[in-house]
Protein backbone atom coordinates (compact mmCIF):
# COMPACT_ATOMS: atom_id res chain seq x y z
CA UNK A 1 0.00 0.00 0.00
CA UNK A 2 2.95 2.17 0.42
CA UNK A 3 2.53 3.49 4.06
CA UNK A 4 2.63 0.94 6.94
CA UNK A 5 -0.88 2.19 8.37
CA UNK A 6 -3.33 0.65 5.53
CA UNK A 7 -2.68 -2.88 5.10
CA UNK A 8 0.56 -3.03 6.21
CA UNK A 9 -0.25 -5.68 8.56
CA UNK A 10 1.75 -3.24 11.43
CA UNK A 11 -0.53 -3.13 13.68
CA UNK A 12 -0.11 -7.25 14.72
CA UNK A 13 3.95 -6.63 14.76
CA UNK A 14 3.42 -3.65 17.20
CA UNK A 15 1.76 -5.88 19.62
CA UNK A 16 4.04 -8.40 19.69
CA UNK A 17 6.96 -6.09 19.91
CA UNK A 18 4.78 -4.05 22.58
CA UNK A 19 3.78 -7.53 24.64
CA UNK A 20 7.99 -7.81 24.62
CA UNK A 21 8.54 -4.68 25.65
CA UNK A 22 10.65 -3.85 22.65
CA UNK A 23 10.75 -0.04 21.12
CA UNK A 24 10.19 0.89 17.88
CA UNK A 25 9.09 3.51 15.62
CA UNK A 26 6.85 3.74 12.49
CA UNK A 27 8.07 5.57 9.41
CA UNK A 28 5.22 6.85 7.30
CA UNK A 29 5.34 6.36 3.49
CA UNK A 30 3.04 7.84 0.52
CA UNK A 31 -0.07 5.53 0.08
CA UNK A 32 0.00 3.96 -2.94
CA UNK A 33 -3.49 5.73 -4.16
CA UNK A 34 -1.64 9.18 -3.45
CA UNK A 35 1.24 8.40 -5.54
CA UNK A 36 -0.88 6.76 -8.70
CA UNK A 37 -2.97 10.07 -8.46
CA UNK A 38 0.24 11.93 -8.72
CA UNK A 39 1.94 9.68 -11.24
CA UNK A 40 -1.64 9.81 -13.42
CA UNK A 41 -1.46 13.66 -12.99
CA UNK A 42 -5.18 13.08 -11.62
CA UNK A 43 -7.41 14.67 -8.83
CA UNK A 44 -9.35 11.74 -7.05
CA UNK A 45 -12.29 14.90 -5.72
CA UNK A 46 -13.88 17.13 -8.17
CA UNK A 47 -16.04 19.86 -7.23
CA UNK A 48 -20.09 18.26 -7.20
CA UNK A 49 -18.68 15.02 -9.19
CA UNK A 50 -16.89 13.31 -5.87
CA UNK A 51 -15.72 14.53 -3.07
CA UNK A 52 -14.49 11.70 -0.79
CA UNK A 53 -11.92 8.99 -1.60
CA UNK A 54 -12.44 5.31 0.23
CA UNK A 55 -9.81 3.23 0.73
CA UNK A 56 -10.82 -0.06 0.64
CA UNK A 57 -10.03 -3.56 -0.66
CA UNK A 58 -12.69 -6.91 -1.14
CA UNK A 59 -12.66 -10.48 0.49
CA UNK A 60 -10.11 -12.57 -0.56
CA UNK A 61 -8.74 -15.98 1.13
CA UNK A 62 -7.07 -13.53 3.40
CA UNK A 63 -9.34 -12.15 5.57
CA UNK A 64 -13.65 -11.60 4.77
CA UNK A 65 -14.88 -7.94 4.91
CA UNK A 66 -16.48 -6.41 7.95
CA UNK A 67 -20.62 -6.10 7.82
CA UNK A 68 -21.03 -2.50 6.44
CA UNK A 69 -17.93 -2.49 3.97
CA UNK A 70 -18.70 -4.53 1.17
CA UNK A 71 -18.17 -2.89 -2.20
CA UNK A 72 -22.46 -2.44 -2.32
CA UNK A 73 -22.14 -0.61 0.53
CA UNK A 74 -19.52 1.68 -0.23
CA UNK A 75 -20.22 2.14 -3.55
CA UNK A 76 -23.88 3.63 -2.67
CA UNK A 77 -21.89 7.02 -1.59
CA UNK A 78 -20.59 7.54 -5.44
CA UNK A 79 -16.72 8.25 -3.89
CA UNK A 80 -13.82 7.65 -5.79
CA UNK A 81 -13.13 4.01 -4.57
CA UNK A 82 -9.15 2.95 -3.92
CA UNK A 83 -9.14 -0.93 -4.12
CA UNK A 84 -6.48 -2.77 -2.91
CA UNK A 85 -5.53 -6.20 -3.05
CA UNK A 86 -8.15 -7.29 -5.30
CA UNK A 87 -6.69 -7.16 -8.60
CA UNK A 88 -7.86 -11.14 -9.24
CA UNK A 89 -11.34 -9.51 -8.37
CA UNK A 90 -12.63 -7.65 -10.92
CA UNK A 91 -15.26 -9.41 -12.62
CA UNK A 92 -16.74 -9.45 -8.74
CA UNK A 93 -16.26 -5.42 -8.78
CA UNK A 94 -17.68 -5.42 -12.02
CA UNK A 95 -20.98 -7.26 -11.09
CA UNK A 96 -21.12 -4.97 -7.88
CA UNK A 97 -20.17 -1.81 -8.93
CA UNK A 98 -21.89 -1.56 -12.55
CA UNK A 99 -25.61 -0.88 -10.92
CA UNK A 100 -24.01 1.77 -9.00
CA UNK A 101 -21.93 3.53 -11.27
CA UNK A 102 -22.99 2.70 -14.41
CA UNK A 103 -20.89 0.38 -17.06
CA UNK A 104 -18.94 3.37 -18.69
CA UNK A 105 -17.62 4.40 -15.21
CA UNK A 106 -14.03 5.18 -15.51
CA UNK A 107 -11.52 2.85 -14.06
CA UNK A 108 -7.65 2.84 -13.87
CA UNK A 109 -5.35 0.19 -12.62
CA UNK A 110 -2.37 1.14 -11.51
CA UNK A 111 0.33 -1.50 -11.48
CA UNK A 112 3.40 -1.13 -9.45
CA UNK A 113 2.94 2.54 -8.85
CA UNK A 114 6.64 3.91 -8.26
CA UNK A 115 8.67 1.80 -9.84
CA UNK A 116 10.62 1.67 -13.23
CA UNK A 117 7.71 -0.61 -14.60
CA UNK A 118 4.73 0.95 -13.37
CA UNK A 119 1.68 0.68 -16.30
CA UNK A 120 -1.62 2.12 -15.90
CA UNK A 121 -4.52 0.51 -18.01
CA UNK A 122 -7.22 2.70 -18.50
CA UNK A 123 -10.99 1.27 -19.09
CA UNK A 124 -14.60 1.68 -17.51
CA UNK A 125 -16.77 -1.23 -15.36
CA UNK A 126 -17.47 -3.04 -18.49
CA UNK A 127 -13.94 -4.04 -20.08
CA UNK A 128 -11.48 -3.26 -17.22
CA UNK A 129 -11.49 -7.20 -16.60
CA UNK A 130 -10.37 -8.05 -20.33
CA UNK A 131 -7.72 -5.62 -20.84
CA UNK A 132 -6.21 -6.47 -17.19
CA UNK A 133 -6.31 -10.26 -18.29
CA UNK A 134 -4.51 -9.79 -21.76
CA UNK A 135 -1.93 -7.47 -19.88
CA UNK A 136 -1.47 -10.02 -17.74
CA UNK A 137 -1.64 -8.46 -14.57
CA UNK A 138 -2.44 -10.82 -11.44
CA UNK A 139 -1.01 -8.75 -8.37
CA UNK A 140 0.78 -5.54 -7.15
CA UNK A 141 -1.91 -3.32 -8.50
CA UNK A 142 -4.62 -0.92 -6.92
CA UNK A 143 -7.86 -0.58 -8.54
CA UNK A 144 -9.49 3.44 -8.88
CA UNK A 145 -13.23 3.16 -9.66
CA UNK A 146 -14.99 6.38 -9.99
CA UNK A 147 -16.84 9.08 -11.75
CA UNK A 148 -13.51 11.89 -11.12
CA UNK A 149 -11.33 9.69 -12.93
CA UNK A 150 -13.09 11.03 -16.51
CA UNK A 151 -11.17 13.09 -18.26
CA UNK A 152 -12.93 16.08 -18.62
CA UNK A 153 -12.37 20.39 -18.60
CA UNK A 154 -15.53 20.68 -18.04
CA UNK A 155 -16.12 20.10 -14.31
CA UNK A 156 -16.93 23.41 -12.16
CA UNK A 157 -13.96 25.51 -10.56
CA UNK A 158 -12.95 24.94 -6.77
CA UNK A 159 -14.51 27.99 -4.99
CA UNK A 160 -11.12 27.96 -3.16
CA UNK A 161 -9.11 29.95 -5.24
CA UNK A 162 -12.42 32.52 -6.42
CA UNK A 163 -11.59 35.83 -5.76
CA UNK A 164 -15.32 36.60 -4.44
CA UNK A 165 -15.20 33.31 -2.28
CA UNK A 166 -14.31 34.67 1.09
CA UNK A 167 -13.00 32.71 3.62
CA UNK A 168 -10.46 33.19 6.64
CA UNK A 169 -7.44 34.18 4.59
CA UNK A 170 -9.71 36.20 2.14
CA UNK A 171 -12.24 38.04 4.26
CA UNK A 172 -14.76 40.19 2.92
CA UNK A 173 -14.36 43.67 2.05
CA UNK A 174 -16.23 46.24 3.96
CA UNK A 175 -17.92 48.48 1.58
CA UNK A 176 -16.39 52.51 1.87
CA UNK A 177 -18.84 55.25 2.49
Amino acid sequence: SGDPSIYGATAEQMRRLDALGINYEVTPGVPAFAAAAAALKTELTIPEVAQTVIVTRTTMQSSAMPNNEDLETLGKSGATLAIHLSIRNLREIERQLTPLYGADCPVIVAYRVGWPDQDFIHGTLSDIADKVRKSKITRTALIFVGHALKPADDFRDSALYDADHVHVLRPKKKAKG
